[in-house]
């Protein structure tokens, strides 16, 4: 039986997702975010379920996609066609974190990047301890954070958007904090209890009603978020069946600079 890298639970009305692959900075492969999907759904589907949450283990949140998944795929013949297969799989998941009545609250022990960034802008509540941040690196690999711009864009405006997609900067989580996507930012001694506080403070809300707002933020926001991350995948399936693409993995698998073939 293959080795699995996500812990799931359901503890009475908690449902808790964890990535395990500390090893690899709990970078996403295609099977766990195709496992982490179905939990989610049973989970949405659970009347019993009153709150999800996303965790990690180890020093690091998740890293995004596995890097080494991404450059066997770019040795494949079928490449083009499976990176858009690949999207959907990710796109798949947002939405499940996005649409289940449940509130998602995001626990962040540490550093977040790339598809990891998006992981958590799904959810709808994020604790984050004080030194972590987040990270956008894709276009220092030749590609582009699709699928995350539509969630950064509604979660915190297009203005801050930009910092974080275009800067290649660390954006630390007091600065995510004053742009309204961390909700609370906490010392790492205090992620457990503060993990607690929080999901005592989501169930006492009724949870239709809950439900409903988590509808009602969404539509308020004019946003549909279902298209744009539709259109997403298909972006980020072209950015990655490209020169820049296979020369920014390249260069950042043999740790040196990238040369984008410019003057």
């Amino acid at each position: 039986m293959a080795e699995s890298f996500v812990r799931f639970e359901i503890e009475g009305p908690v449902a808790r997702l964890t990535l395990d692959r500390s090893a690899r900075r709990n970078a996403l492969t295609k099977a766990m975010l195709q496992q982490m999907t179905q939990f989610v759904c049973n989970a949405a589907d659970n009347s019993q379920v009153r709150v999800i949450v996303l965790a990690a283990e180890g020093p690091v949140f998740c890293a995004g996609m596995d890097l080494a998944e991404m450059q066997q795929r770019d040795t494949e013949a079928s490449g083009p066609e499976q990176w858009l297969k690949d999207s959907l799989v990710y796109h798949d998941l947002l939405l499940a974190l996005l649409e289940a009545p449940q509130p998602a609250l995001a626990v962040v022990q540490g550093p977040v990047l790339a598809g990891g960034v998006g992981l958590v802008l799904a959810c709808d509540l994020v604790l984050a301890v004080e030194d972590a941040f987040f990270s956008l690196p894709e276009p220092k690999r030749g590609i582009t954070a699709s699928m995350v711009t539509p969630l950064l864009a509604f979660r915190s405006g297009a203005g801050h958007a930009s910092h974080l997609l275009l800067s290649g900067q660390q954006v630390s989580v007091t600065t995510m904090f004053q742009r309204g996507v961390c909700h609370e930012v906490v010392a790492g001694e205090q992620l457990a209890s503060a993990t607690m506080t929080w999901i005592d403070s989501i169930m006492t809300g009724s949870p239709a009603a809950l439900a409903a707002s988590k509808r009602q933020i969404r539509e308020a926001a004019n946003v549909n978020l279902h298209e744009q991350l539709r259109h997403a995948a298909q972006q980020s399936a072209e950015a990655r069946d490209s020169v820049d693409a296979r020369e920014g993995l390249q260069a950042f698998l043999e740790k040196r600079m990238p040369n984008w073939g410019v003057d």
